[in-house]
Parts: C-alpha cells; structure tokens; sequence
C-alpha cells in the first residue's frame, strides 16, 4: 500500500493516510500508560500538561487503577518516510465486567494492538479479546510491554504469545509503556500494517455511532466513525433506529478534549453535537445520516451484538420524592454505559425504584458510586441476582428479573438457570486449588491445555449466579493473586431453584428475598440471618431472623431484647421489693407481645452489608 498522498478531500485527511486503532489487553497490563506515551511522543499533548493515565478522565478510573469507559484519541505522527498520518486511537478497559465496551471499539476501527504484559504473560481477558478482533477482521499487532522491569520474561511471553495467535517472534514489539522504549517502533508498525479505513466519499454521509454522552451544555454529544461521505457543520442529519432529525450544530474530534471542525470526512474518528436535548433519540450502535440522503442509503450500517445483563439488582431512592431524580440519573449514566438496563419497579418495603441489569457485580459498583457521586443520589441497592427462565405448569414460559415475580412451587412446572463457558488461566502449581473451588461451585470441567509446564488454561462450565458474586475473589485467594478469570454466555439449563425468603420479626423482607439453588440455600440463609443479627439494632422486643423456602425455615436467629433496669431507683430493702418490680416487668413484656410483633426499621448498611457476601 502506497503511503503517499493521492487526493485532499476539503479540510479532511486523505483517506490512504488515516490509521484507526485500538489497545486491547488484559486489566492491569498497562494499556492507559502505553496510550500515555503515544499522545506524548506525536505531541498530541504538551509535556507540561502530561499526567499518568490522562485517558482515564473519571475520578473512579483513577482511584480503582482501572479502564471503565473507552476513550477516543486523535494524534498525529509524521512516519520515517516523512508522511504525516492521522491515527486515532481507542483505550479501551480490561476488566470482563466491561466487555461490551471493547466490543463496541473494536467496530470502529481496523487493527488492535494486543498487549501483553512481560512479567505475568498471556491472561484470560487477552485471549477472550484477542477473539473478539478476530471476529471483526482486524490486523492484530502483538506487543509484549513492561519490559523495563526486573522481573519480565521477554522470551517465554513472546512463546506463549506465538503459539496464541501464529505469528513470528519478529513479529512481536518490545515496549515500555513507562519509559517509552519501543514506543517510535509500534508507531512506525501501526502506519505500515494497520489498513486505512474503507469508505466511499462520493456516497451518501453515514457514520456509526459507538459511543455517546450527556453534556449539560450541549445536550447528547454522539462519538462516531464516519464510514460514507462526508459531514459539515450546521448540516441536517438523521438517526435512523429512532427516526429523530438534528443538525450537525458542532462536529470534531478528541484530542482527547475537544477539537471543533468544518467538518469529518470518510474514515475519520469525532464526534457529533446534535442539538437533541432528548437523551433516547440517540443510541449506541445506530447510523447517523444526512436527512436528505433518507432514499439513497439502502440500509443502516450493522451496529453492536445485543448487551445481555448478567446480574440484577433493584436500585431505590433513600427518599421517595427522589424517584424522579434517580430516573433522569439512569438515564443520564445510559448514554454513557450502553451496557445497562433498567426498568420501574416497586417494592413493599423500599418503594418505587427501578429494576437494573449489570454485566456483573463491578458493574454494579461502578454504577451505585456513579450514581452517587456524579448525580448526589442517596441510594439502596438490592441483593443482586441472575435471570432464570421458568415453565408453568399451564405451558407458558417466561424470564424471571426478580426474586417477588418467582412462581409458586404449586404453577411451576420447570425452572432454567444461566450457565456460562468459563476460562481460569493459573500457573501450573495451583491447579488442585482451582478445581476444588470450582467442584464447590457446580462446575462441569472440559479440559485443561497448557501454555508451558508452569501456566494452564482450565475450561468449565459452570451456573454464572456461582461466578458472579466473589468467585473472581476466592480464585485469587486460591492461586495467590496470579490466576485469572473469563467467562462468556452457554445457555440456560434445567435447574432446582427456589425463591429464599428472609424474615425479620415474622415479617417477610422483599429487599432481601433471593433465587438461588437448592443446595446452597441453607448455606446462604444461614449466612444472611447472622449478618442481619451482628448489624440490626435492638429494640424492646425480641427479634426473630428467619431463612424460609415457603413455610420450611431453615436458619433461625433470635436478637434479644433490651431489658430496662427497672432495679435502678432501689437501694436496699427486702428481696421480696425486686422481685415484685421484675414481676411486673415480666408481665408488661408479656402484654407487649400479645398486642403485636414490634415494627423493625432495617438500615440501609445492613443491605449492603448482605449484598457484599464475604
């Protein structure tokens, strides 16, 4: 392919000259700090200015050193041949929790650098997004990074990464995301390998739209990849899947801030500044057009794989009058976080709220500290749970969100639970650890293969509520921090589930109800009640804790009461005197308890102090 310029499109690059990428790797493999060094050394940035993980732009991804959210990026670097080039770079996270949002930037873009880190080689999340580029066609640029530090093996990772993928050892960059060395050869790489962008400038504008935010100013900015023509500024466009017409009031780039343009061209990365204030008219995965082309594009462009939830969990105002806030909040965090899902819900016990899907529970952390720091929300969130699918015994079907829409044992013919295809990566020594956890967790081993006598890769199949609440915890226990873990939807299989309720003083607690698999139910009942018993305050009346499966109790706790020193104003006399007062008292209790069970108010940290199972 000729690196020479052919034709200059208005202000735009041309076409031949465009290069769009992403770096995908394992969390912690030191994405954000190779993305650093590139925007430092095209000079994309002043060094002034210069910061460690400038991509990371939320406070939560610099506190947890974690990638939540991708990040746009354009540079530009002028090659060794003396061509200047446009490359736009994606920084996506490595967490599985946020596995959509690597989805989503692999479709925007034609080649992936995978990353691997040199001193702990080839992870469960490099292989299940090394699979994922290649499924959307992409040049894979292998780079081992790292490699600075006196622990990395260079050589035994660049095996493990040839046997991967199939490729040479020259084929394989050598870098330091921290020092930068290595860094001007995957530059040179990236522009020699990574094809330019396909596209016709002479069709019909069309772009994809694979991220979007809300401004407050602004309204809903759309990140996209143009794919046909051309878009100016002030010109009317279309979103397809919701019908809703705009105008192009600002078009750009990111650098990673903003960067105002005339225009974006066939092949470029930016972003799109509609005018809608309407935070549904513009999706993720829909194509934006121009609304005079309406005729002329013959069909939208193919957006992203549909976001199955893993995990649900009810999210609730403290306050009441606050539902409206929580609902414009969520909707708000939707544009930014395609992956989640809700919808109302109400519950006896904490009022109206909203039912949400997560891709699992960091999710649904990164979400509640979202919610609460972004958007000053005061929230509870529910025991988290999977969705099952149920036969009744009249022969309908249908999905189960919530632990109150559980049938009735007596209308329920068959349940189904999730089961997931689960990749462990360990070295070799704690494999009896791994599987020992696993056995525990109804695993179904399929097979092991091995990188090297020291690391293998262990294949299960295993119920996905067994992986989502702390089994990623209890894997890193087992292997000492150095296995790890990804998982991808099988199907749902037949399963004996049943609906644990948690009664509180008699009185069943909605909020804390769960579906789970019979033969861990007396395990968690047991487990719940004590909690409840160490975090309820006392009252003046006996409390009881109960774990019941319908009438059938399984684990009971019993929270004394406060006793009232009645005792307090004598200072002598006859035995006879006390024993008359504690009498009396033993009478008042007992009438106490003849007029009723005592309400008990349940603080919001005993919630979370369930929903977080240690």
């Amino acid at each position: 392919m000729s690196n020479t310029p052919e034709l200059f499109w208005g202000l735009g690059m041309d076409q031949s000259r465009i290069r769009n990428f992403c770096i995908i790797a394992h969390i912690d493999h030191g994405k954000s700090t190779l993305s650093d060094r590139l925007l430092e050394m095209t000079g994309t940035i002043e060094r002034r200015k210069m910061k460690e993980q400038l991509l990371d732009t939320m406070d939560l991804e610099r506190e947890r050193g974690i990638t939540i959210k991708l990040q746009p990026a354009r540079m530009s670097y002028r090659a060794g041949d003396g061509v200047e080039y446009q490359l736009n770079l994606i920084d996506t996270p490595g967490h599985v929790d946020f596995n959509y949002e690597v989805s989503r930037s692999l479709a925007a873009v034609e080649g992936a650098v995978l990353l691997v880190d040199s001193t702990q080689g080839v992870q469960a999340q490099t292989i299940a997004n090394l699979y994922l580029a290649i499924e959307q066609d992409l040049i894979i640029i292998p780079v081992l990074n790292k490699i600075d530090l006196p622990n990395s093996e260079v050589e035994r990772r660049a095996e493990e990464l040839m046997k991967l993928i199939g490729c040479q050892r020259e084929d394989i960059l050598c870098v330091s995301g921290k020092t930068g060395q290595g860094v001007p050869e995957l530059l040179e790489k990236i522009v020699q390998e990574v094809p330019c962008p396909k596209g016709r400038h002479d069709r019909p504008f069309r772009a994809l739209i694979f991220d979007s935010k809300y401004d407050e100013y602004k309204g809903v900015v759309a990140y996209m990849r143009v794919v046909d023509g051309v878009v100016k500024k002030d010109e009317a466009v279309k979103f397809m899947a919701t019908g809703h017409v705009g105008q192009a009031l600002e078009v750009g780039y990111l650098k990673p801030g903003y960067v105002s343009t005339q225009e974006l061209d066939t092949g470029e990365i930016g972003y799109l500044v509609s005018g809608l204030k309407n935070i549904e008219a513009v999706r993720v995965g829909d194509t934006v057009t121009g609304q005079a082309d309406e005729t002329s594009v013959a069909e939208p462009l193919q957006g992203y794989r549909e976001v199955r939830p893993m995990v649900y969990a009810g999210i609730f105002p403290n306050e009441g009058n606050e539902y409206e806030r929580l609902r414009e909040a969520l909707m708000k965090l939707k544009l930014s976080d395609a992956a989640l899902q809700f919808e109302p819900e109400h519950s006896t016990a904490l009022g109206f709220g909203f039912r949400c899907g997560f891709l699992g529970i960091l999710h649904l952390e990164i979400v509640k500290e979202r919610l609460e720091r972004e958007y000053d929300m005061q929230i509870v969130a529910t025991v988290p749970s999977v969705a099952y699918e149920v036969t009744l015994t009249d022969g309908s079907s249908k999905t189960i969100k919530s632990p109150l829409d559980f049938p009735d044992a007596s209308h329920l013919k068959e349940s189904r639970e999730p089961w997931v295809k689960v990749d462990i990566v360990t070295p070799s020594n704690y494999l009896g650890n791994v599987m020992s956890l696993v056995q525990d967790r109804r695993g179904v081993y399929k097979n092991t293969e091995y990188f090297d006598a020291e690391r293998a890769v262990l294949h299960y199949d295993m119920p996905l509520s067994s992986v989502i609440v702390d089994f990623h915890d209890k894997l890193k226990s087992a292997t000492s921090g150095y296995g790890s873990l990804n998982y991808e939807f099988l199907d749902f299989k037949p399963s004996k589930i049943v609906r644990l309720d948690i009664l509180v003083s008699e009185e069943v607690v909605p909020a804390l109800a769960s579906l789970i698999h019979e033969s861990e139910a007396y395990r968690y009942g047991k487990y719940v009640v004590e909690t409840l018993k160490e975090t309820l305050p006392r009252q003046m009346f006996v409390i009881k804790l109960q774990a019941a499966i319908g009438s059938k109790v399984l684990a009971s706790e019993r929270l004394s009461a406060y006793r009232k020193d009645v005792l307090a104003k004598l200072y002598g006399g006859d035995r006879t005197r006390k024993d008359k007062l504690l009498k009396k008292q033993k009478k008042g209790k007992a009438r106490m308890m003849a007029m009723g069970k005592g309400k008990v108010e349940i603080p919001s940290d005993a919630f979370i102090r369930v929903l977080k199972r240690n």
